[in-house]
């Protein structure tokens, strides 16, 4: 792991908002954890194509969840991931 994360910068998913705001994230090389706590029924869009909802968080704070919209490959390869998986 610390060889993965040598030059990179750890922020937590609870700390994403205010870090948006603060950091210009585009120039830095940074990574995020999170477990997901909740998942949405797959859906289909309006042009007939089925995309999944996760709702992530950091276990820090319980407040602070991002939405992850999962679409195309993406979608068909982990949809199936289970709830509480990191």
């Amino acid at each position: 792991m610390d060889r993965k994360m040598a030059n990179r910068k750890l922020i937590r998913l609870s700390q994403l908002k205010s870090k948006l705001a603060t950091e210009n994230l585009e120039e830095i090389d940074w990574v995020t954890f999170g477990v997901i706590v909740k998942k949405v029924t797959p859906q289909s869009a309006n042009n007939g194509r089925t995309f999944s909802i996760w709702r992530l968080n950091d276990l820090r704070d319980l407040n602070q969840c991002v939405s992850l919209f999962l679409f195309g490959d993406v979608h068909k390869e982990h949809w199936k991931t289970d709830q509480g998986t990191v």
